[in-house]
């Protein structure tokens, strides 16, 4: 079954943990509202790693920050941009719009993927 991914990689700083974790809640019942078949934030918890580049370098992650990867699944990309048109005009995330992010928005990588392999 093919599925799409939409895919982001972001550095917050640590106290403002608190702060995105509310705003990923509000964001997961939007999307998962609006269509998305999985939606998922994950914190950093260990980012030494021994083969390829590490998050903590990507990112240029300093003492008082952390990384958060995070996805949301799709059918297909046509479901995406139909799902995220809708997740746009949403009234619940008129606040985000205006609000300052938690997280420095320069800094985060996204981007859409089609699965490769699924298992």
């Amino acid at each position: 079954m093919a599925r799409y991914v939409d895919g982001f990689l972001l550095a917050i700083p640590k106290k403002n943990l608190a702060a995105y974790k509310r705003m990923a809640r509000l964001g997961s019942k939007v999307w998962r509202g609006h269509g998305a078949l999985a939606y998922c934030e994950c914190v950093a918890d260990d980012l030494v790693v021994k083969c390829g580049v590490s998050f903590t370098k990507v990112l240029k992650l300093k003492p008082t920050e952390t990384a958060v990867f995070a996805w949301i699944v799709y059918r297909s990309r046509k479901d995406r941009d139909r799902i995220n048109a809708k997740v746009m005009a949403d009234p619940r995330l008129a606040k985000w719009m205006q609000m300052t992010m938690p997280f420095d928005m320069n800094r985060m990588s996204s981007g859409g993927f089609q699965v490769l392999v699924e298992a």
